[in-house]
């Protein structure tokens, strides 16, 4: 193949260079044709395989599971007579409740004014429910506790002075707006009946239900765990309370809010409270 030599200076001039053998070129410069026919063809890609989806999970049916029926049999009263409990274990409309030692309890905020003791398991929704109503100006400073935590033997004493000293005024008549000792919600520790500084003739009366702090519980205490005990036209056929409330937590997986909740199973399932907790 000739081949031109030279610079500017020098004559025009043709070499030519021998042909090299081609599988020799092929060897050092192999061509483009030859590297792709050398290059290995990719396997194909195996099929991916679409997983079925696995049916939506049907929910089974709600099964509502009641506690163990309460004591049966006669109790006595008042040193007045014995009365027999109904299959359930109530007295007058009233289920039974367990009597929580007061070494067990803890003082309620001072600012509930008085002595207050509660279950500890409630003190931090408690707290957290004064400090939102103390942010209200409509109630600030004015939430206070008219009852507590009261004992059995308190009870007692709350229950039978309500029936005269000779005798007048029924058991059944009685019960209508207190329970009999041993079937009171607050021998739990778990409630504390609300009242207010500013209508203090209202504590304890149907007309706390309409004042400030009573639409104020009733609007916003089941956000802390609260919910009223005996609504308005309760099935419990037991006096309307709007200032009683018990704690049962915010939810049922709140810390320490399984055994209110295992307490008050039985009056909750059968007559919800009302503002009620799921």
């Amino acid at each position: 193949m000739p081949v031109r030599m030279g610079g500017p200076a020098d004559p025009e001039t043709f070499v030519r260079i021998p042909h090299a053998p081609l599988a020799a070129l092929a060897r050092i410069v192999p061509p483009l044709c030859i590297l792709a026919a050398c290059a290995p063809t990719p396997a194909p890609a195996p099929p991916v395989a679409v997983p079925t989806p696995a049916p939506a999970p049907v929910a089974p049916p709600k099964i509502v599971v009641l506690p163990p029926a309460g004591p049966t049999g006669p109790v006595e009263l008042c040193g007045r007579g014995t009365v027999q409990r109904t299959g359930d274990g109530r007295l007058f409309n009233h289920f039974p409740y367990p009597d929580m030692p007061v070494s067990a309890l803890i003082e309620a905020p001072a600012t509930l004014g008085g002595s207050c003791k509660i279950h500890p398991a409630m003190a931090g929704d408690l707290t957290r429910l004064l400090a939102a109503a103390d942010a209200d100006p409509a109630i600030a400073g004015t939430l206070r506790a008219v009852s507590c935590h009261r004992s059995e033997a308190l009870q007692r004493q709350t229950f039978c002075g309500g029936i005269g000293v000779n005798g007048s005024g029924s058991f059944a008549e009685r019960a209508w707006a207190s329970a009999p000792p041993g079937h009171s919600e607050h021998s739990t520790g778990y409630v504390i009946d609300f009242g207010t500084s500013t209508s203090t003739a209202c504590n304890a009366e149907a007309c706390f239900a309409a004042t400030p702090a009573g639409r104020w519980l009733r609007a916003n205490a089941a956000k802390f765990g609260f919910e009223m005990s005996f609504p308005a036209g309760n099935k419990q056929q037991v006096k309307w309370e709007p200032w009683h409330w018990r704690w049962v937590g915010t939810t049922a997986t709140e810390a320490e809010a399984a055994p209110a909740r295992s307490i008050f199973l039985q009056a909750r399932t059968r007559f919800p409270a009302e503002p009620k907790i799921e």
